[in-house]
């Protein structure tokens, strides 16, 4: 593989990529290769038509390392090379169906390669129609970018990488952007930020942008122990709101790591592989990001090492995991390198690199089932590509995707494979809110006659064959969005995730046990209340309202939220938790007696008053039991408790005696 090496101080690009694949430790021969040695061994194919559309001559781009192609409005496919193009920097590119492809833009076009170079990550489609994507190198300071780019090619660089010294804001994007719930793009860097091994420049870190190009650094990856992983391989949004990706290497047996991450930036380590002994038989090295499943897991491949050929994996959001097909005893070769992506039939699909650990040729595309079934669909043979990256399921039906190199000038080539599965939708955005306009990408759909979001009925435009736009309808349930044309009806092969609206709640304080409800949007399917820190149990009266009992433990002065299959809404406003008192022991006593209080809410207890007047001392010996002293000048009286959450009054009085 190739890099571009040009001083920092001209602005260009950087030395020390010399590796584009995320593992950055191997590299793909330049020999094409000509027989498949092993292809007795591998299952039998499916019934299918595979064309190699491109080959990569140079001109129009070289070595393309994305990990999958982009459907764009126009229903043509986007893409990357990471080198090649007019200024061997590479380039974006169009491709239509039929393999007609399109320079849209060459980069280190400007002085300097202010415009960036190696772009070595796929694309990743805007709300406005536009792509995002990374650099690894280039830009002001020559340690990569953030940049947008049109269907015809504008380009514009939204953030540069390696502002001062040592990059502690990440140094080279190395993977898609993903579009966030909140609509900003949320992704990574190979390098850079304030952790990582002395010398190793940096641990990586995630940021979130917004399509403006507003930065923020959200985490360091490898600080302390490096229990979280170093080198991140890229993110994806799951069903719950956090991110969940993968570490290249670092962890608690330096093997790499699956991690989840809130929208703010608070990692939690899910998985530290090869904590199995030797050889690592639960893998080693996670080269690509996740994906979700419709089971609600995560899964992924692990790259392998000198010693081990990959695996891949199933993983729960809480971090269980189960290898599910093992590279080093199966037939489909040898590191996989790029995401899974799931079909619209259920099942996963992907690309292997290569045919064996450090061979010269040439990969495999295959389908895995969730319980881990391996089919083959493709073996390559070199001249129709060599280097599998990852693969897009376009609406049509048919997969699309690179290789690094081969084909017929060795540089890289883009494949079709059609297998004659059914036409589906993809929504450009998988969250949104009752209101929102949802943009929907698929065929014919100037001939639609009606959207629905799990089964509640859409207004639409029709602004396309390609494309069109739904507005998310009152009482929209998440779930699948359904395109209905005059010949027939089309299904989104991931659910829409309608977000829950927190409008207000009623009344603003409470005791233990007493009702609060809670008005808003899109709460039919809540699944789960929280009041003051502790799960409530709660009456779903109507998609605009619920009703929930507070609950015993539940602690003053916090928010209320509301968890449904669509996310979680919080309130803006705070819930005043009123101590309540059920008894006291004893109940009558001199001053000076101790006396035992019990109830709910107790904790950070203020005061403690007998008859009005403050005890001698008092003690909150937990939530639900305060000891207090009676006080000289006490008289028979009630007995109160206050908190920042207000004064709690026992129902009997305590008789003060001679």
């Amino acid at each position: 593989m190739k890099s571009i090496a040009v001083p920092r101080s001209s602005g260009g690009l950087q030395a020390g990529f010399t590796a584009m694949r995320k593992v950055a430790v191997r590299t793909a021969s330049k020999t094409v290769c000509v027989a498949l040695v092993f292809a007795a061994t591998v299952v039998a194919l499916p019934a299918q038509t595979f064309n190699s559309i491109f080959n990569f001559d140079g001109t129009n781009g070289e070595y393309p390392t994305s990990e999958a192609l982009v459907q764009g409005r126009d229903g043509n496919l986007y893409g990357t090379t990471a080198y090649g193009g007019k200024n061997n920097a590479g380039t974006v590119f169009k491709i239509t169906s039929a393999g007609a492809l399109t320079t849209i833009y060459n980069f280190c076009s400007l002085t300097n390669c202010t415009d960036g170079g190696v772009p070595a990550a796929s694309l990743t489609l805007g709300i406005n129609g536009n792509f995002y994507g990374v650099t690894l190198g280039g830009n002001v300071e020559g340690y990569g970018s953030v940049f947008e780019v049109t269907p015809e090619g504008v380009l514009k660089t939204l953030y540069s990488f390696c502002h001062s010294t040592n990059c502690p804001d990440g140094w080279g994007g190395n993977s898609a952007l993903v579009l966030g719930a909140d609509e900003n793009f949320y992704g990574t860097t190979k390098l850079g930020g304030v952790g990582g091994c002395g010398g190793c420049h940096g641990g990586g870190v995630a940021f979130k942008i917004t399509p403006a190009g507003v930065y923020t650094k959200i985490h360091d990856f490898c600080t302390g122990a490096c229990a979280d992983g170093t080198t991140p391989q890229g993110l994806v949004q799951g069903a719950d709101g956090n991110f969940y990706g993968t570490a290249l290497s670092g962890g608690a047996n330096s093997a790499g790591t699956v991690f989840k991450m809130t929208p703010a930036g608070v990692v939690t380590t899910l998985y530290a592989f090869c904590a199995k002994g030797a050889g690592c038989p639960d893998g080693i090295n996670p080269a690509a990001a996740l994906v979700q499943g419709n089971d609600g897991n995560f899964y992924g491949s692990t790259d392998g090492d000198d010693s081990n050929s990959g695996t891949i994996f199933k993983i729960t959001p809480t971090g269980a995991l189960a290898t599910l097909y093992s590279l080093n005893t199966g037939t489909i070769g040898a590191e996989p390198v790029a995401p899974l992506i799931l079909g619209n039939d259920g099942n996963f699909y992907g690309g292997i690199y290569r045919n064996y650990p450090d061979g010269n040729c040439c990969g495999y595309l295959f389908k895995m089932t969730p319980a881990g079934a391996v089919t083959v669909l493709h073996p390559f043979l070199g001249t129709d590509g060599n280097g599998v990256f990852g693969m897009v399921e376009a609406t049509g039906g048919s997969f699309y995707g690179v290789t690094y190199n081969g084909g017929s000038s060795n540089l890289g080539t883009v494949y079709r494979l059609a297998d004659g599965r059914a036409a589906f939708v993809r929504l450009v955005a998988n969250h949104g809110k009752v209101g929102s306009t949802v943009e929907i990408l698929g065929q014919g759909l100037t001939g639609a006659t009606a959207v629905s979001f799990d089964g509640v009925a859409a207004t639409f435009t029709n602004v396309d064959e390609t494309y069109m736009t739904a507005v998310v309808p009152a009482g929209a349930l998440t779930g699948t969005v359904t395109v209905t044309t005059f010949t027939g009806s089309y299904k989104s092969i991931l659910p829409f995730h309608v977000t829950p609206q927190f409008t207000s709640f009623t009344p603003s304080s409470g005791k233990v046990g007493s009702v609060v409800t809670i008005t808003g949007d899109s709460l039919k399917q809540t699944s789960k209340v929280t009041i003051g820190g502790k799960p409530s149990t709660f009456t779903v009266v109507s998609d605009t309202k619920v009703t929930a009992t507070i609950p015993v433990g539940a602690k003053t002065g916090q928010k209320i939220t509301v968890t449904t299959s669509g996310g979680t809404a919080t309130s803006t406003a705070a819930l005043a938790v009123v101590p309540s008192i059920t008894s006291f022991t004893p109940t009558s006593g001199p001053v000076g007696t101790s006396v035992k209080i019990t109830g709910n809410s107790f904790t950070g207890a203020t005061e403690v008053t007998f008859g009005g007047v403050a005890a001698t001392s008092h003690e909150v010996v937990s939530d639900t039991q305060v000891d207090a002293v009676v006080p000289t000048g006490a008289v028979t009286g009630t007995i109160a408790i206050t908190t920042s959450g207000g004064t709690g009054t026992s129902s009997t009085k305590f008789t003060v005696t001679e």
